[in-house]
Protein backbone atom coordinates (compact mmCIF):
# COMPACT_ATOMS: atom_id res chain seq x y z
CA UNK A 1 0.00 0.00 0.00
CA UNK A 2 1.04 3.49 -0.73
CA UNK A 3 0.48 5.20 2.24
CA UNK A 4 2.69 8.38 1.11
CA UNK A 5 -0.02 8.83 -2.18
CA UNK A 6 -2.64 8.72 0.46
CA UNK A 7 -1.58 10.65 2.20
CA UNK A 8 -0.94 13.21 0.00
CA UNK A 9 -4.44 12.89 -1.46
CA UNK A 10 -5.93 13.49 1.64
CA UNK A 11 -3.93 16.36 2.79
CA UNK A 12 -4.94 17.77 -0.73
CA UNK A 13 -8.50 17.37 -0.23
CA UNK A 14 -8.21 18.89 2.80
CA UNK A 15 -6.41 22.32 1.82
CA UNK A 16 -9.40 22.80 -0.41
CA UNK A 17 -11.32 23.24 2.64
CA UNK A 18 -9.30 25.28 4.37
CA UNK A 19 -5.66 26.82 2.01
CA UNK A 20 -5.46 28.57 4.91
CA UNK A 21 -4.56 26.69 7.76
CA UNK A 22 -2.46 23.88 8.23
CA UNK A 23 -3.90 19.90 7.58
CA UNK A 24 -4.64 18.09 10.45
CA UNK A 25 -4.83 13.90 10.18
CA UNK A 26 -4.71 11.05 12.17
CA UNK A 27 -1.25 9.48 13.96
CA UNK A 28 -1.53 6.22 11.67
CA UNK A 29 -2.44 8.41 8.55
CA UNK A 30 0.90 10.29 9.24
CA UNK A 31 3.07 7.18 10.49
CA UNK A 32 2.03 4.47 8.35
CA UNK A 33 4.77 4.05 6.18
CA UNK A 34 6.89 6.77 6.99
CA UNK A 35 10.34 6.34 7.58
CA UNK A 36 11.35 9.93 6.56
CA UNK A 37 13.42 10.54 9.91
CA UNK A 38 13.52 14.39 9.21
CA UNK A 39 9.46 14.71 8.13
CA UNK A 40 9.36 15.40 11.80
CA UNK A 41 11.31 17.44 14.47
CA UNK A 42 14.36 17.59 11.86
CA UNK A 43 16.18 19.56 14.18
CA UNK A 44 16.61 17.40 16.72
CA UNK A 45 16.93 13.94 14.86
CA UNK A 46 21.01 13.09 15.04
CA UNK A 47 20.74 15.56 18.29
CA UNK A 48 18.90 12.81 20.69
CA UNK A 49 14.89 13.02 18.97
CA UNK A 50 14.07 8.97 19.16
CA UNK A 51 13.86 7.77 15.76
CA UNK A 52 10.27 8.06 13.84
CA UNK A 53 9.01 4.36 14.71
CA UNK A 54 9.58 5.39 18.36
CA UNK A 55 7.53 8.91 18.26
CA UNK A 56 5.10 6.94 16.56
CA UNK A 57 4.67 4.13 19.31
CA UNK A 58 4.97 6.75 22.47
CA UNK A 59 1.98 8.52 20.80
CA UNK A 60 0.30 5.75 20.21
CA UNK A 61 0.47 4.64 24.18
CA UNK A 62 -1.10 8.05 24.62
CA UNK A 63 -3.87 7.82 22.42
CA UNK A 64 -4.41 4.46 24.50
CA UNK A 65 -4.59 5.91 27.56
CA UNK A 66 -8.15 6.09 28.80
CA UNK A 67 -7.50 10.24 29.63
CA UNK A 68 -6.89 10.71 25.73
CA UNK A 69 -9.78 11.18 23.19
CA UNK A 70 -7.37 11.74 20.00
CA UNK A 71 -3.82 12.22 19.19
CA UNK A 72 -3.28 14.20 15.95
CA UNK A 73 -0.61 15.17 13.65
CA UNK A 74 -0.32 18.98 12.18
CA UNK A 75 1.17 19.22 9.02
CA UNK A 76 4.11 22.02 8.55
CA UNK A 77 2.82 24.72 6.00
CA UNK A 78 5.63 23.23 3.62
CA UNK A 79 3.83 20.21 3.21
CA UNK A 80 2.86 20.68 -0.30
CA UNK A 81 6.62 20.42 -1.90
CA UNK A 82 5.61 16.78 -1.20
CA UNK A 83 3.77 16.61 -4.08
CA UNK A 84 6.97 17.80 -6.27
CA UNK A 85 9.07 15.44 -5.02
CA UNK A 86 9.53 11.74 -2.93
CA UNK A 87 10.03 13.39 0.09
CA UNK A 88 7.35 12.53 3.14
CA UNK A 89 5.14 15.95 3.89
CA UNK A 90 6.68 17.66 6.84
CA UNK A 91 4.80 18.08 10.09
CA UNK A 92 4.92 20.57 12.33
CA UNK A 93 3.06 19.47 15.46
CA UNK A 94 1.25 16.91 17.44
CA UNK A 95 -2.09 17.73 19.25
CA UNK A 96 -3.71 15.82 22.10
CA UNK A 97 -7.55 15.94 23.31
CA UNK A 98 -7.23 14.90 26.90
CA UNK A 99 -8.42 15.03 30.23
CA UNK A 100 -5.50 15.45 32.40
CA UNK A 101 -3.43 18.60 33.55
CA UNK A 102 -0.97 19.90 31.59
CA UNK A 103 1.59 18.92 34.24
CA UNK A 104 0.54 14.93 33.41
CA UNK A 105 0.74 15.74 29.46
CA UNK A 106 4.18 16.98 29.93
CA UNK A 107 5.25 13.76 31.07
CA UNK A 108 4.13 12.27 28.25
CA UNK A 109 6.79 13.82 26.38
CA UNK A 110 10.32 12.34 28.21
CA UNK A 111 12.85 11.71 25.81
CA UNK A 112 10.92 12.74 22.47
CA UNK A 113 13.28 16.05 22.36
CA UNK A 114 10.27 17.99 22.53
CA UNK A 115 10.52 22.20 23.21
CA UNK A 116 7.16 21.86 25.12
CA UNK A 117 3.04 21.85 25.32
CA UNK A 118 1.27 25.01 24.18
CA UNK A 119 -2.28 24.45 25.91
CA UNK A 120 -5.55 25.19 24.40
CA UNK A 121 -4.95 26.62 21.43
CA UNK A 122 -4.68 25.80 17.77
CA UNK A 123 -0.70 27.24 17.21
CA UNK A 124 -1.16 28.38 13.57
CA UNK A 125 -5.54 28.48 14.26
CA UNK A 126 -8.08 25.60 13.46
CA UNK A 127 -7.96 23.68 10.15
CA UNK A 128 -11.92 23.94 9.26
CA UNK A 129 -11.57 19.96 9.14
CA UNK A 130 -9.87 19.21 12.32
CA UNK A 131 -11.19 17.50 15.03
CA UNK A 132 -13.17 18.87 17.50
CA UNK A 133 -12.09 18.40 21.23
CA UNK A 134 -14.80 16.33 23.31
CA UNK A 135 -16.25 18.63 26.40
CA UNK A 136 -13.51 18.25 29.02
CA UNK A 137 -10.98 17.81 27.46
CA UNK A 138 -8.10 20.04 26.76
CA UNK A 139 -5.99 20.61 23.69
CA UNK A 140 -2.34 20.00 23.97
CA UNK A 141 -0.15 20.99 20.98
CA UNK A 142 2.96 19.48 21.45
CA UNK A 143 5.92 21.53 19.24
CA UNK A 144 9.41 20.81 18.51
CA UNK A 145 11.88 23.89 17.05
Amino acid sequence: MDYRKLLLEKLVALDEIDEDHFPVVSLDDYFLGNNQEDSIAPNQWGEGRPPIAEIYRRFKEVEAREDVHGVFVGLHHSWGESLEDDTWPAAENIHIFSSADAETAEQWLAGLCADGIIAGEWPYGKHEAAPLNPPGTHLYSVYWD
